[in-house]
């Protein structure tokens, strides 16, 4: 009798372990997530990515493919610089909602030496991503490259992101409010004039080694290239812009 209340209580102990280490790994995966796991994209945090392996600091790698400046690129900052940051972003993306001031901070300390070009990635469990975007190339159309920046701006300012974040019927005020006409912009939106356009730098992201967003390059002036795959801190990519200034 003794024997068997013996292996109750040992079977007891271990599927008490068992749980226990069950329970700690979900919190550790929660935990990442809500901090924004800097190595994760949203790519991975959808389809359940290698946690602990993300938690590590990313190996270095060039691009699968250098990315070819373009006469119609969006750029903040000085457009002759010898370093070009080109992100790859959705704008439904919780990630690159919380990059965005990143590359903000990017800008703001090193003024002139590099510019930031913006890349459509629309992922397509975002809803209202893709429209966005194309509401992006209306603005650029019907206002320039300073207010698309003030409407990127504002998007991710405003939106929770996760899809719907941003409501689609509130693109026209947004463009109103930046500085467009309202009437030629919705327009433009409903035409699908851009549709097209969004998809091809979304296919040209995925050539260039983009698997997720945000998905950043790092181009030198000597066309050497650095992948910054996820939402990674300033402190992290800092590094990897200095040595692409060399």
């Amino acid at each position: 009798m003794s024997q068997v209340k013996s292996k109750s209580s040992l079977a007891l102990v271990v599927l008490l372990v068992v749980a226990s280490f069950v329970i700690g790994s979900l919190y550790t995966k929660v935990k990442l997530l809500e901090k924004g796991n800097p190595a994760v994209t949203e790519i991975q945090a959808k389809t359940g990515g290698n946690d602990t392996a993300a938690a590590q600091p990313p190996s270095p790698q060039p691009a699968a493919k250098k990315p070819e400046l373009a006469s119609d690129d969006r750029v903040r900052g000085n457009k002759n610089a010898k370093v070009a940051l080109i992100e790859y972003s959705d704008l439904e993306c919780p990630y690159c909602k919380m990059f965005h001031p990143t590359m903000q901070q990017v800008m703001k300390e090193y003024g002139d030496k590099v510019k930031w070009v913006y890349r459509d990635y629309p992922l397509n469990f975002h809803q209202n991503a893709q429209k966005e975007a194309e509401a992006g190339w209306c603005i650029n159309e019907l206002g320039g490259n300073d207010v698309f920046w003030k409407y990127i701006d504002a998007i991710f300012e405003r939106t929770t992101s996760n899809g719907t974040g941003f409501a689609l019927d509130k693109l026209g005020p947004l463009a109103k409010e930046v500085g467009v006409d309202q009437t030629k912009f919705q327009k433009c939106l409903d035409s699908g004039k851009y549709t097209q356009k969004v998809q091809d730098q979304m296919a040209k992201g995925s050539e260039e080694g983009v698997t997720g967003t945000p998905g950043t390059i790092i181009l030198a002036e000597n066309g050497g290239t650095q992948l910054i795959p996820g939402a990674l801190p300033y402190e992290s990519i800092k590094p990897m812009i200095d040595a692409a200034l060399k």
